[in-house]
């Protein structure tokens, strides 16, 4: 196949990336962009590791063709925040241990992302939903569903204990 040029806005940079339409994003997000944060699980959209958003949406990128994303806004695990800066979810990720061996934490990160920027006081039950398709093996499922509800009382400004 021939490869074509496709402007794609990621982490907030416009980008002009040179790949074939079919290739999934994932690949491009790892190997030419070294962005290593999304994850590869299943392949097969079922386990939640390679979760983006894509417009704010998330969306899997393990199959996610390159011609699918073309002039669309594309957010890893990466623009969340820094180790010296992080973000209210990975805070609270820290804060309550809730990840173990951390392969699926990306993906969880983002699907919570989402669901806190389009509802900012979730219930538990709204966390387990937004969080329903994703597979961690470790069993810290109570640990992350505190943890998004933590972040989500420091992003309300709400003092977390």
């Amino acid at each position: 196949m021939a490869r074509q040029v496709f402007k794609v806005t990621i982490n907030g940079e416009v980008r002009e990336i040179e790949a074939e339409a079919s290739l999934p994003l994932i690949y491009v997000l790892r190997n030419e962009l070294g962005l290593t944060g999304t994850r590869y699980g299943c392949g097969l959209e079922q386990c939640g590791s390679c979760m983006v958003l894509i417009d704010g949406e998330p969306a899997y990128a393990c199959n996610r063709a390159m011609d699918s994303v073309a002039g669309r806004a594309v957010s890893t695990v990466e623009a969340l925040g820094t180790e010296a800066d992080p973000h209210p979810l990975q805070q609270a990720f820290m804060d309550e241990q809730a990840g173990q061996c951390g392969y699926c934490l990306s993906g969880i990160l983002i699907s919570a992302k989402a669901l806190l920027d389009r509802n900012p006081d979730p219930s538990r039950g709204d966390i387990v939903a937004a969080l329903d398709g994703h597979l961690c093996r470790c069993g810290s499922h109570g640990r992350v569903i505190r943890a998004v509800g933590r972040a989500s009382a420091a992003l309300r400004g709400e003092a977390t204990s």
